[in-house]
């Protein structure tokens, strides 16, 4: 299923391109909820570098998505991967 992909300016205050950013967000190896937090998610995958990189979104409906964070995985979210 296709999904659309929008993004929040401060996607892009790490530095990843675009193409980074939806080559992390298709082929992630975590994805879910943020704790107490309504309607915002994490995924987390590796971009085209090698990169592991965690993505925060919101659900605008069921076929897309706007990501507003993007940056390095941060070590507090390495348990969600089971390595």
């Amino acid at each position: 299923m296709f999904i659309k992909i929008e993004y929040k300016k401060s996607a892009f205050r790490h530095g990843f391109s675009i193409e980074d950013i939806n080559w992390a967000y298709t082929h992630y190896r975590y994805d879910g909820p943020i704790e107490d937090m309504d309607n915002k998610f994490l995924r987390i995958g590796f971009n085209q570098s090698g990169n592991l990189l965690e993505i925060m979104y919101n659900e605008i409906d069921e076929h897309s998505v706007n990501i507003f964070h993007v940056m390095k995985c941060r070590s507090i979210y390495f348990h969600l991967l089971n390595l």
